[in-house]
């Protein structure tokens, strides 16, 4: 499906027809598969190491992976505004900008990334003091991120192409983006940690080659497979980055909220010793592959509503939510059973015992099912952020970080490490549901708005902005159909 003009004009965005329960099942379902690629490096990564049995370098993974995920929360955040700026693009009919925020979209990532990656290597050590890590743990831990962070780029990269290709409707190779540097990492981990004996030093080259083979395939994608990216036009950076950061900038606030409740927990946990960060680190992982659709949702949601907000299609919009909505909820209750059912199974195969083991037994009986109301935040989040309202998310997510999670982990920290993770998973129900509730309420008012049967779509005769600040607020502002409109 490339974005190429045709005798008609620009091809028909995907997502304004046909069934919107399929398309959310389409584009969660590849996207959880890529997603789950993903998110199955670091548990492959975890895999392995435990199977060292060194608690302490299980322990330096976990507190890595706090770093990791301030990073990866930062570029999921960019790619939050990539996906919803060009999804709108397409959807309004406007291929030619489309092509050019995409070229732009990727420079940004690209220097935003590498100052990041780069930057926190001058403060690793700090860094880790404050989450807890001492002594051989905070050595390690240390030492894998000193030869992992100078790579953000390239996961910056692969994330933002792969964003480009959902925006387009092309779910599939989407998925292959991230599925291809999972299964580097899966075929690399082994032989180094075990084969040449590196153990930690190997997942960290490990996660370097992964990182190079996801960007790789995503520029293929996005540049051979369906030419998506025009000229680069240095005097419309300016304009195309302000553009994105209406979007990008809250996103990448709200995404960061996550990793900043995440640093207290393993804080709060640490003070239990090594195996209690462990047990966490396990769960921390294994939570993004359980609930991986759920987790897709997220990125899948956006570009449906993002189309349909651009050809005015606003009852879709409201639809769209409740479809997502009612698809997470069944992914949820299947993915809890799972966990429930193979829990034994993880605790052994993750060579967990004492805390650790509890820590995991307990997330798979019972705090799992605080997903049902983060997933709903997750949807929510998607819709905010689709639907003109980034600041709504923003807000939410830190609510649900700091007072959703400092206060209730503090109070549970004097029950153990079980009374963090309780605590934990009840604030955040809390800000889940409150999230849902806002959304709907949203929708159902733009869904008021929807034009009158037989008045133009948007998509079909979308506005020529005359300025740089027309162009901007054409890219991030939802355009209503005057009523009356002639049918074209």
């Amino acid at each position: 499906m490339p974005i190429t003009a045709t005798a008609g004009g620009v091809e028909r965005a995907r997502f304004v027809s046909g069934s919107l329960m399929r398309h959310v099942c389409v584009m969660a379902g590849t996207g959880a598969i890529g997603l789950i690629a993903v998110f199955a490096v670091d548990l492959i990564n975890l895999f392995y190491i435990s199977l060292l049995g060194e608690k302490e370098i299980a322990a330096a993974v976990g507190f890595a992976g706090v770093m990791g995920f301030f990073h990866a929360s930062l570029c999921i955040g960019l790619t939050i505004g990539i996906a919803a700026v060009v999804s709108r693009t397409v959807g309004a009919g406007r291929g030619e900008d489309a092509r050019r925020i995409a070229t732009s979209s990727l420079v940004l990532m690209t220097a935003v990334s590498a100052v990041a990656g780069t930057g926190t290597a001058f403060f690793l050590h700090p860094a880790l003091q404050a989450l807890g890590a001492q002594g051989e743990t905070a050595r390690l831990a240390h030492r894998y991120l000193s030869v992992t962070v100078h790579t953000l780029p390239l996961l910056g990269i692969g994330m933002a192409t792969s964003a480009l290709l959902r925006s387009i409707g092309d779910a599939r190779r989407s998925m292959t983006v991230t599925l291809g540097g999972a299964f580097v990492t899966a075929v690399l981990d082994p032989i180094l940690i075990f084969g040449f004996g590196l153990e930690l030093d190997g997942a960290a080259i490990s996660a370097v080659v992964s990182r190079i083979v996801l960007a790789a395939i995503g520029l293929h994608g996005v540049t051979v497979r369906h030419r998506m990216l025009g000229r680069f036009e240095p005097s419309r950076l300016g304009g195309d980055a302000r553009a994105l950061g209406k979007v990008a900038a809250p996103a990448v606030l709200t995404n960061l909220a996550t990793p900043v409740g995440a640093a207290f927990v393993t804080h709060s946990v640490a003070q239990f010793g090594p195996s209690a960060v462990a047990g966490a680190a396990t769960i921390d992982r294994l939570t993004p592959v359980a609930f991986g659709l759920v987790y897709a949702l997220s990125g899948a949601v956006g570009p449906i509503l993002a189309q349909n907000l651009g050809a005015g299609q606003f009852r879709r919009v409201q639809e769209g939510l409740r479809d997502s909505l009612l698809f997470m909820m069944a992914s949820v209750a299947v993915a809890w059973l799972v966990l429930a059912l193979g829990q034994g199974v993880l605790i052994r195969a993750f060579s967990a015992d004492g805390q650790a083991a509890e820590l995991i037994s307990l997330f798979c009986s019972w705090t799992a099912a605080s997903f049902f109301f983060a997933g709903g935040l997750f949807v929510a989040n998607a819709s905010f952020n689709n639907l003109g309202h980034p600041l709504l998310s923003t807000a939410f997510n830190w609510g649900r970080a700091t007072l959703g999670t400092i206060p209730f982990a503090w109070w549970g920290s004097r029950y153990g490490a079980a009374g963090v993770l309780i605590g934990q998973a009840v604030g955040s129900s809390i800000f889940g549901l409150l999230a849902v509730i806002v959304a709907f309420r949203l929708a159902a008012k733009l869904a008021r708005q929807e034009a009158p049967a037989g008045a133009a779509p948007a998509l079909d005769a979308p506005l020529a902005p005359t300025s740089p600040h027309a162009e901007i607020a054409a890219l991030t502002t939802p355009q209503s159909v005057p009523k009356g409109a002639a049918s074209s």
